[in-house]
């Protein structure tokens, strides 16, 4: 089941969607819960009833979670390939301990960065001339916890989505940490649907993203260097998830700075990032405005 957050005028809806018809369906949800997107479906022993098709066409796409209740968890190095990239880069402060981490390597973006599919990156060319992006599965937590363990750590996700990781090489650099770099407005697209967790093989799920029609990264989920269990056991030691938390699971390889010379985002570029089960993020990059 894809299930997406839409706006008509001021009215929200969240619903089922049909890729095939271009509709949705929505849930019977009064406008309070229908405005938090997804969340508004965490925690129930049922979905809701779906009222009567609305056609794509006439509604306005957003995030599945249009406003993270906190900020999003993120976890860095999480492939084998883009932590030997991304060592390699000069621009990993963490690179002093090794390319490939031993355990997982956890950081945050605000939720004001989050923009859904179809809303524009902004580049601001006096704060960053290095924005790049990364392709990642993300987790939608479904009931909380603490010290929760690897074993069990699926039955506690509600279901997944994507994120486009959109990072400020230099300022990641030069702060020596993550969050102001991955936090500029607009640098945390999702979307274009959230998937409920039993319709998605998270073992074996192909994610690629590409800049312009150019294939940049292409690799599986399988290949996580820390898996989904893992990361929500390291996580939740001694921190309580909640249900709505979002985690971003890392990017494969093949990211701007990975190239020679880095192949950073431009104004114009359109960039798409595509988790198989789940669908394609798009979004264009442009010039903030003068």
């Amino acid at each position: 089941m894809k299930i997406g957050t839409f706006r008509t005028g001021e009215k929200w809806l969240v619903g089922q969607v049909d890729e095939v018809a271009e509709t949705v369906s929505p849930f019977e949800l009064d406008q309070d819960q229908a405005s938090r997107g997804v969340l508004s479906l965490i925690g129930r022993d049922a979905m809701p009833q779906t009222g009567a098709p609305v056609s794509l066409s006439e509604l306005e796409l957003c995030a599945p979670i249009p406003r993270p209740e906190r900020n999003i968890f993120c976890v860095g190095k999480n492939y084998f390939e883009h932590a030997h990239e991304f060592s390699a880069s000069g621009f990993d402060s963490s690179a002093a301990k090794g390319a490939v981490p031993e355990f997982p390597i956890v950081f945050s973006k605000v939720p004001e960065s989050v923009i859904s599919h179809g809303e524009q990156i902004v580049l601001d060319p006096e704060v960053s001339d290095a924005v790049d992006y990364e392709a990642e599965l993300a987790v939608i937590i479904g009931k909380g916890g603490k010290g929760i363990c690897a074993e069990d750590a699926l039955d506690h996700v509600w279901g997944y989505t994507i994120i486009n990781d959109v990072t400020a090489r230099d300022l990641q650099s030069r702060y020596s940490q993550w969050l102001v770099g991955k936090s500029q407005d607009t640098f945390g697209p999702m979307g274009p649907w959230a998937v409920l967790k039993q319709d998605l093989d998270v073992a074996n799920t192909k994610i690629q993203c590409s800049v312009n029609g150019e294939l940049r990264q292409d690799s599986n989920t399988g290949l996580l260097i820390f898996n989904i269990g893992t990361i929500i056991e390291t996580i939740s030691a001694g921190l309580t998830l909640k249900p709505g938390d979002i985690i971003a699971t890392g990017t494969p390889a093949g990211v701007g700075i990975g190239f020679k010379p880095p192949k950073y985002l431009q104004a114009g570029d359109i960039v798409e990032v595509t988790v198989e089960g789940i669908g394609t993020l798009r979004n264009e990059c442009r010039l903030t405005s003068t």
